[in-house]
């Protein structure tokens, strides 16, 4: 099957807005600052500020919380009180927003850049063609469309549309969001189309046909949902979903697998697969694996026990079995030989070490496990040689990022100390995995996209913070790449430069983190500085291209840092798992480095450094305010977690327990309440003024965390901004030119705070 999917189907925190060189030994890590009053660097020595004693709640059981918190009524995502707060915080930041005298040029060159009829569709296979969704000015909410590959090669690409979403939210009176189609394989005529109410995770799901371009009379129909599906054949699908009371976990997921067949009821579905009510992370999902030729050679479902740790299970001779294999661990594929007969190996990553068959395996391994002998009966009695290999164990400073898995080769996406490179792995049986590297610029960062595994072909695309996107179709037995399509430069980059330095944290790690920045730059700690970072869920945030943040803010004398604080998985799973629940400052503490060495470098100052960050990056920047207010002049903190005492209560926060801990538990709400911004708010502090801003039909991260810490703020007297979007979802993907007003208000608050 054959995906093209537009927000991530097990979302975690993951959407985070992307990452907004070369290595020289580090300086000396003795920390230079400017008092806030001074723009001038104060070439002097000093030592990060301790962060202000915690203030502790004296009853951090859920009901002391509950009743310790004035704004509960915030929660209700459309309550009258909370509604009325929105308007009334939204005509006052507008006003100083859309006012200020940068704010329209800004918003025309976002929507330039965002609606261009010259950007790269984005392609994927589909059946003997390719699929692309495409919005522009014309078509906000999209066109779902195709054409050959033969076509996609030329200058005049001729599309035929297949969907059309703003057509189609007119006719229904509906405000749709395309989030994607799942087509059956080999073929792809039939697909699951992904419909969205506002951008919202749930969705709508119906089937439609490619060869009549309609949906199907009488087809396969699902609910608004969370829902996890698979093709299994023509008219049967596996899914995951709600299916009536008591089939949800406490974070809203499910936990059941049923086999729909068509012409069925959801109420009429065969269960084949049951965890529990008390799982955790993002639901149970299923997975069927198919070979090269599309046939089907396992049938997996991954059941969450927590946001990190999940056991596999193999539906075996139509009962499940579940696999020997850890808990940590993320399924890639298989590769499998023709025919029902053919060897199937299971191709994976590991989160975890792993002792299996006589040998250790390290973290961040990429493996290829004979899937039979991963059967607890039939493991001892089938003997395959070369049951386990280790395909590739990354070194310290690397990690696997994206894997393309065919039936007798790899191709893996690789940061190699958060630089991308491209490496096939060939098997050989007895001959072992040799490899070879893809045509990669240095630099810059590789994504592995749609494969097509009849014939070993997939599209990959390049980037980097001053290149423009170059997109690629990979053959995987030769190992090259035939450059498609180049996107045009949206800003002079021709005057930046990139570098990455280090910073040392509080335990003495070393913390890379990428400038761009002007090449004259002045080293005086007068630049405007937005200082990024996301540090959580293993999500990486290497160089990327982002025009918006080129156009607008480079452009106009600012500089950029992208700072990879631990939390991410820049150096695999251990720089993820080093900040989890009990060590979480750390990641705090990797951020304020990163600011602190700006400073003692010269590059920029307190005074004239803002930080940005969304979704997870929304707790990183609340603490990071409310820890080292000291350090900053600005803070975006979008669709953001804050209330850290609470977030288990907001949906979906029950599913993020295994990144931050379990505030129901007396020692963890313990370290938890100890960085929680809501919290830790406090009257008489210096905070800078922030922009606070969130989306009503955010159902991933929900919106009173946004509107409660600016409520806060507002209580004990503290300027500031916030402002909430009706529509968009928490991917803010629903309208590219709503998309364009949303960077205009960032740019123009950044510049109000760290320009003027």
């Amino acid at each position: 099957m054959n995906r093209l999917l537009l927000s991530a189907a097990v979302p975690a925190l993951l959407l985070a807005a992307p990452a907004m060189a070369q290595t020289g030994d580090p300086m000396d890590q003795a920390h230079y600052a400017s008092p806030r009053a001074n723009d001038l660097l104060s070439l002097r020595p000093i030592a990060i500020e301790p962060a202000p004693a915690p203030h502790l709640p004296t009853d951090l059981s859920p009901a002391g919380v509950r009743a310790a918190d004035d704004h509960l009524a915030l929660e209700e995502v459309n309550g009258t009180e909370a509604m009325a707060f929105v308007a009334s915080e939204n005509e006052k930041s507008l006003a100083t927003l859309t006012g200020d005298r940068r704010y329209e040029p800004f918003r025309q060159q976002a929507e330039a850049i965002l609606t261009a009829t010259d950007r790269i569709p984005s392609p994927s296979f589909l059946g003997d063609g390719i699929g692309n969704f495409w919005q522009d000015a014309a078509n906000p909410k999209g066109v779902w469309r195709r054409t050959t590959l033969q076509s996609y090669r030329s200058a005049d690409t001729q599309w035929e549309t297949l969907l059309d979403i703003d057509a189609l939210s007119r006719a229904e009176g509906k405000d749709w969001v395309f989030k994607g189609a799942d087509c059956l394989a080999p073929d792809e005529t039939r697909c699951l189309i992904n419909l969205s109410d506002g951008g919202k995770d749930a969705v709508v799901v119906r089937e439609f046909d490619l060869t009549t371009k309609a949906f199907v009379d009488g087809g396969f129909i699902l609910p608004e949902g969370k829902h996890r599906i698979e093709w299994l054949d023509r008219d049967t699908l596996l899914v995951a979903t709600d299916f009536g009371a008591g089939t949800l976990t406490e974070s809203g997921y499910p936990f059941i697998v049923k086999s729909l067949k068509r012409g069925q009821t959801l109420a009429q579905a065969t269960e084949v697969y049951r965890g529990d009510i008390s799982d955790g992370g993002y639901g149970v999902s299923p997975s069927v694996l198919r070979n090269d030729a599309g046939q089907t050679v396992a049938i997996l479902i991954n059941r969450p026990l927590d946001t990190f740790r999940s056991e596999t299970w193999q539906l075996h001779d139509e009962r499940p079995v579940k696999l020997n294999l850890p808990e940590r661990v993320g399924v890639r594929g298989a590769m499998a030989g023709q025919g029902p007969d053919g060897i199937v190996q299971l191709v994976f990553t590991l989160d975890e070490p792993w002792a299996y068959r006589g040998r250790d395996y390290a973290t961040g391994s990429l493996m290829s496990v004979s899937l039979a002998t991963l059967r607890p009966a039939d493991a001892d009695e089938i003997i395959v040689s070369n049951a386990a290999i280790q395909v590739f164990a990354p070194t310290a400073r690397q990690s696997i990022e994206d894997v393309a898995v065919f039936d007798d080769r790899i191709v893996a996406g690789i940061l190699d100390n958060v630089r991308g490179r491209a490496v096939k792995f060939e098997d050989r049986g007895e001959w072992g995995w040799p490899e070879t590297a893809l045509p990669v610029p240095e630099n810059t960062t590789i994504h592995l996209g749609s494969t097509s595994r009849s014939d070993g072909r997939f599209f990959y695309s390049v980037e980097g913070f001053l290149t423009p996107q170059t997109l690629s179709l990979g053959d995987a037995a030769a190992a090259t790449g035939e450059t498609l399509r180049q996107a045009p430069a949206r800003f002079d980059a021709s005057t930046h430069k990139v570098e990455q330095f280090e910073a040392t944290s509080s335990d003495g790690t070393k913390i890379p983190y990428f400038v761009v920045m002007p090449k004259d730059l002045v080293l005086d700690g007068h630049a405007p500085t937005i200082l990024f970072g996301y540090g959580g869920f293993q999500v990486s945030k290497p160089p990327a291209y982002i025009p918006e943040m080129g156009k607008l803010w480079l452009e106009n004398g600012g500089v950029f840092v992208n700072a990879n604080i631990r939390g991410g998985g820049e150096f695999g799973p251990e720089w993820h798992q080093a900040v989890l629940k009990e060590n979480r400052q750390l990641a705090f503490d990797d951020f304020a480095a990163v600011a602190a060495d700006l400073h003692a470098r010269g590059i920029s100052s307190p005074r004239r450094t803002g930080i940005y960050g969304r979704s997870n990056g929304g707790v990183l920047t609340s603490v990071s305010i409310t820890q080292h207010p000291e350090l900053f002049n600005a803070a975006v903190i979008e669709s953001p977690l804050i209330d850290m005492l609470r977030y288990y209560e907001l949906p979906a926060g029950a599913s993020w327990i295994g990144e931050y801990g379990d505030p129901r538990i007396p020692e963890e709400a313990a370290y938890i309440a100890r960085y929680s911004g809501y919290q830790q708010l406090r009257p008489g502090a210096e905070y800078p003024r922030v922009y606070i801003t969130t989306n009503t039909r955010d159902d991933r991260v929900h919106p009173g965390h946004a509107r409660k810490f600016a409520a806060r703020l507002g209580d004990m007297g503290y300027d500031h901004i916030y402002y909430e979007e009706t529509a968009g979802g928490h991917s803010n993907d629903a309208d590219p030119v709503a998309n364009a007003r949303r960077w205009a208000r960032h740019y123009v608050y950044l510049a109000q705070q760290l320009m003027d």
